[in-house]
């Protein structure tokens, strides 16, 4: 059972994504907050697995709130839903650790999809959001970083991420065995000094932690 919780400030879409996890088999809604300040005072300790996280919220902004909360539930698994499709507001989210990032124009069964997704080890983007990932990284120059030593491999890999892909997806995809790709990400991990695979991807695109 994957315990899920919501923050988003405007009543009706809370209570519409409260009734629609509720209604997805395998998941729970143990929480649904109206304020980044309120999710910050209740997930702590009810703990959920993923929480659907609006960007525009008053006073403290969701992207703000995603970053505390990593600190404290560091497994926590952030999917960005908003109406914000700008390249500072996607990198934003990924550096302050979101796991997906979705349009609020998305349709019940995409929100559906990226939720199970999430459950699945994915990183559920909507294809404009992918899009614009996919073009920043092609965009970059080779030689500007020391992640010039990741292999032609390994790269393959990072575009298939910057997608949201699995890693079964990926294995598919490259015609790889998933431990293989497991592999690769261990690698990649060591080369670029991070601990996951979306801050792999936006280490890459150049967005740092620092940044």
């Amino acid at each position: 059972m994957s315990r899920i919780a919501i923050v988003e400030d405007k009543a009706v879409i809370r209570n519409g994504l409260e009734k629609l996890v509720g209604e997805m088999p395998g998941c729970s809604c143990v929480c649904a907050c109206g304020s980044a300040e309120e999710a910050l005072r209740q997930l702590p300790r009810l703990q959920p697995d993923i929480v659907i996280m609006d960007v525009h919220l008053p006073n403290l902004s969701g992207i703000e709130c995603t970053a505390r909360l990593k600190e404290l539930l560091p497994k926590l698994l952030v999917l960005m839903l908003t109406v914000y499709e700008d390249e500072e507001k996607i990198f934003s989210a990924l550096k302050a650790g979101a796991s997906g990032y979705l349009l609020k124009r998305s349709s019940r069964e995409e929100i559906i999809g990226a939720i199970e997704e999430l459950r699945r080890g994915g990183a559920p983007m909507t294809s404009a959001i992918a899009r614009r990932v996919v073009d920043s990284f092609r965009a970059r120059p080779a030689d500007s970083t020391p992640e010039t030593s990741l292999s032609r491999r390994e790269l393959e890999i990072l575009n298939c991420l910057s997608r949201g892909d699995s890693n079964k997806e990926i294995a598919g995809k490259l015609a790889l065995a998933t431990d293989t790709v497991r592999w690769h990400l261990q690698r990649i991990y060591e080369k670029l000094h991070v601990h996951g695979r979306t801050e792999a991807a936006v280490k890459y695109l150049g967005v740092s932690r620092k940044g």
